[in-house]
């Protein structure tokens, strides 16, 4: 236990360096001791919790916070922004997630888009200076149970327009009201050939929704599930979507009338996808953000501290860490 006499001297020694800007020479000088001495005693300032260093990055991003979800959740890139107590935290998700974008998309690539308020957020903060040639596709069908402005067909187009290049598009509704009425249009050669393309994109970014939250819980909704249906798939404890496709807080997907009437690229073909990022914001969508992580699908995580810290209180250190899974 450090006496009272050393605290203090500690103390001043952080003072002198940290505050008042001295080096340690002058500090070692001042004092009367030996500058490996100094170095000695700042080292034990911070080891004892006197000082404490918090880097806070120019771009708002929570470094830290990133390093811990890429170590225990086995992510190839992560960002989070760090806007604490922020009523403005959808935008800086968005900011972070365009830069990661316009740093990571390169000339003639073909990009995957999904829908959401969280990607919208990303699409409107890519600069509206074209240049690079890329495809843009769908990887969902059409949404009219959401705001329309936040469905996968306006947010291809959008994102197409601001990098400059070409979209495709998908003239198909995501959800249907029967396995049947998928079938049919799944027979459609142009639904058939915009599918064909989305497997095919180099990076998707994709929302990540939470079951029972916001447009997750309108797509359930939106399907008028019978009393049976909605038994069946709640008896699953379904935890989030992507791309309207379900799954659990392990990340494996739910079968059944959910997954039938979606007309979309399913998970396993969302894993085979070179580079998939997924943005959400909000500690509210921390378990279906968790199962994303789990399933394997998901490369890059974007998203707010809140959010962060959420999921890192709930993955045990006994779980496993998420990887990416190959089929």
């Amino acid at each position: 236990m450090p006496t009272a006499r050393d605290q203090h001297l500690l103390v001043k020694v952080a003072r002198m360096y940290y505050e008042e800007g001295r080096s340690q020479q002058e500090i070692a000088h001042a004092l009367g001791v030996s500058r490996p001495n100094v170095s000695r005693m700042l080292a034990a300032a911070r080891e004892r919790g006197i000082v404490e260093i918090s880097i806070h990055d120019p771009a708002g991003r929570h470094l830290t916070l990133e390093g811990e979800l890429r170590a225990t959740f086995g992510l190839r890139d992560c960002r989070v922004a760090d806007a604490p107590g922020s009523d403005r935290t959808l935008t800086h998700v968005g900011d972070l997630g365009a830069r990661w974008l316009l740093e990571t998309l390169r000339p003639e690539q073909r990009v995957g888009v999904s829908w959401g308020r969280t990607l919208q957020a990303v699409v409107q903060h890519v600069p509206d200076n074209g240049g690079l040639n890329v495809e843009v596709v769908p990887l969902v069908g059409g949404l009219s149970s959401v705001d329309c402005e936040i469905t996968g067909e306006e947010l291809v187009r959008d994102l197409a327009a601001r990098l400059g290049g070409q979209f495709r598009r998908l003239h198909a509704p995501a959800l249907l009201t029967t396995p049947a009425s998928r079938q049919i249009l799944l027979a459609e050669p142009s639904v058939q050939a915009a599918l064909k393309a989305a497997e095919q994109v180099g990076i998707a970014l994709v929302g990540i929704g939470s079951h029972g939250v916001g447009s997750s819980a309108a797509i359930i909704d939106a399907l008028a599930l019978d009393p049976r249906e909605r038994e069946e798939f709640d008896s699953r404890q379904p935890a989030g979507d992507l791309c309207a496709r379900f799954f659990d807080v392990d990340g494996r997907a739910i079968p059944g009338p959910v997954e039938d009437r979606v007309l979309a690229v399913t998970l396993e073909q969302l894993s085979r996808i070179p580079l998939v990022a997924g943005v959400a914001a909000g500690a509210e969508k921390a378990r279906g953000v968790l199962g994303a992580l789990r399933s394997g699908t998901v490369d890059v995580l974007i998203s707010d501290g809140s959010l962060a810290r959420a999921l890192l209180s709930a993955q045990a250190p006994s779980d496993m860490v998420g990887t990416r899974r190959r089929p």
